[in-house]
């Protein structure tokens, strides 16, 4: 029986483990939809990035929870996450499963709705629907809704809230470190290639190439080093003593130029640290 769900609705899963599927209708000027996961702590935060599911980071290191390849149905486009409910670890308090779009806000979007399947079942209706309206238009990120425990068991919450300021604000709400720069409207600055990409670093959330370093040429003909040294370098010798050069030479004592004046013959040179006296 599938049941269709009203904002803040709830239903129970009788189920070890979900597809969440969003469906959408595609069409001149609608923006791609992109479906990813939150896996949440009993204080509803990430417990580290790598709990953050999404494009560039498909899988959780469990294993547990994925996004599958998108697929077109008669209905429209999919995007889907798969989640082992059984299987997750204590620690994990809920899932939240999440729309963004790429390109345009969410009121060009047409048709967006989540349908929650049993996965483990080959019945072929879902065991819950509900339609995802944006509500101001403005939205790029909407939590479309949530998978959460309650006892020993799961249920799925029907949320549709909105974010204007995309994934990137979504997934730093649920306290993901994200390293890319973005623009004042909460967009990526940039966005590399290839696809879309969000710096979770997601650690593991992967970020941007960093940009190619400049590589210095190599000196025609380093400085030697040692003592003593010999011959005329393209830079100065260091050592003790030194031959004159065009090159300032570094050492003591140092020749006299030819046409420097005489030296004073009352002229001491001061100590020069550290000094060894013997008593």
């Amino acid at each position: 029986m599938t049941h269709a769900m009203l904002k803040g609705s709830n239903v129970p899963l009788d189920t070890a483990a979900v597809r969440a599927v969003l469906r959408w209708t595609p069409g001149p000027g609608v923006p791609d939809v992109d479906a990813s996961a939150l896996l949440l702590g009993a204080d509803g935060r990430v417990r580290s990035d790598e709990d953050f599911v999404f494009y560039n980071q498909p899988r959780h290191p469990s294993g547990l929870v994925r996004r599958l390849p998108k697929k077109r149905v008669a209905e429209g486009l999919t995007d889907t996450v798969e989640a082992d409910l059984g299987g997750l670890d204590p620690s994990v308090d809920q899932v939240v499963i999440a729309a963004s779009s790429d390109g345009d806000t969410f009121r060009s979007v047409r048709d967006l709705r989540i349908l929650v399947y049993d996965a483990v079942s080959s019945e072929q209706d879902p065991l819950a629907v509900f339609d995802v309206t944006a509500e101001t238009g403005e939205e790029t990120a909407i939590i479309c809704g949530e998978l959460y425990r309650r006892g020993d068991a799961w249920k799925f919450r029907a949320v549709g809230q909105g974010y204007p300021t995309g994934l990137v604000g979504l997934a730093t709400d649920f306290g993901i470190s994200v390293d890319e720069a973005v623009d004042e409207a909460g967009a990526p600055a940039q966005d590399p290639a290839p696809g879309r990409d969000l710096d979770a670093t997601v650690a593991h959330v992967p970020g941007p190439s960093p940009a190619p370093v400049a590589v210095p040429p190599r000196p025609s003909a380093p400085p030697a080093y040692g003592y003593p040294q010999a011959g005329e370098g393209t830079g100065p010798a260091y050592g003790y003593p030194q031959p004159a050069s065009p090159q300032p030479a570094y050492g003591y004592p140092q020749p006299a130029a030819a046409a420097a004046p005489a030296p004073d013959p009352n002229f001491r040179m001061p100590p020069m640290g550290p000094q060894f006296v013997r008593p």
